[in-house]
């Protein structure tokens, strides 16, 4: 049965589902949601998440929303990006719960700040704010990465799927990958991986649509 995956190609969450799905190599299709007309505001969506948010996964019987929970279940239902080991499984989640909180919620706000509302509302402080925010995060990132290849093992794992999330899109939001080599170098590692794609090739939905 294929899975479905309820997502819009300017969404990082969506991207780490759909990346993991990919990588993974199982069948799934994008579901385009609109999000920016309101469609995952519309009483239709509501009803497939009460949350309002996009991704969401169906596969079958099961429904999941969040891309952390959408990615573990993909790692569980496959055997792979979970690492060799509880210890590993542990650093696993802490790098999913990390990210979360600390790299791609920021990342969302402040590209979304900088580049999908009119330059008229844009708020200077905070988008300063949030940026100070992020090289803290990124610093994070860098150092973790000096010296190996992945955040947790030696293979990929869905902690790199998690982090890398909001790291290839191409709209500014002060994330220069050249300030940073060791996160440069491990970008280039992860799309290097059979099945990567970009996210605007991997889901439906870019800004150039919109702007068409």
């Amino acid at each position: 049965m294929t899975i479905k995956l309820y997502c819009f190609g300017e969404s990082g969450n969506a991207y780490k589902a759909a990346l993991t799905l990919q990588l993974a190599g199982l069948e799934w299709e994008p579901v385009f949601v609109d999000f920016f007309n309101g469609e995952a505001r519309s009483e239709a969506f509501l009803d497939l998440n009460p949350m309002g948010e996009v991704p969401v996964m169906i596969d079958g019987d099961v429904t999941l929303t969040q891309s952390g929970v959408m990615q573990d279940y993909i790692s569980s239902k496959t055997g792979q990006f979970g690492g060799r080991s509880a210890a590993e499984r542990r650093e696993i989640l802490r790098w999913l719960f990390w990210d979360n909180h600390k790299m791609s919620s920021q990342c969302g706000t402040t590209r979304f700040l900088m580049n999908f509302i009119p330059p008229e509302k844009r708020p200077a402080e905070v988008i300063t704010f949030m940026q100070g925010r992020l090289r803290a995060a990124f610093k994070v990132l860098n150092r973790a990465l000096e010296g190996q290849d992945w955040l947790v093992g030696d293979q990929p794992t869905i902690a790199d799927l998690a982090c890398c999330g909001y790291l290839y899109y191409p709209e500014p939001f002060g994330f220069d990958r050249a300030d940073w080599p060791n996160i440069d170098r491990w970008l280039d590692g992860i799309a290097a991986l059979p099945g990567w794609k970009h996210p605007y090739d991997l889901m439906p939905g870019n800004p150039g649509d919109r702007a068409a």
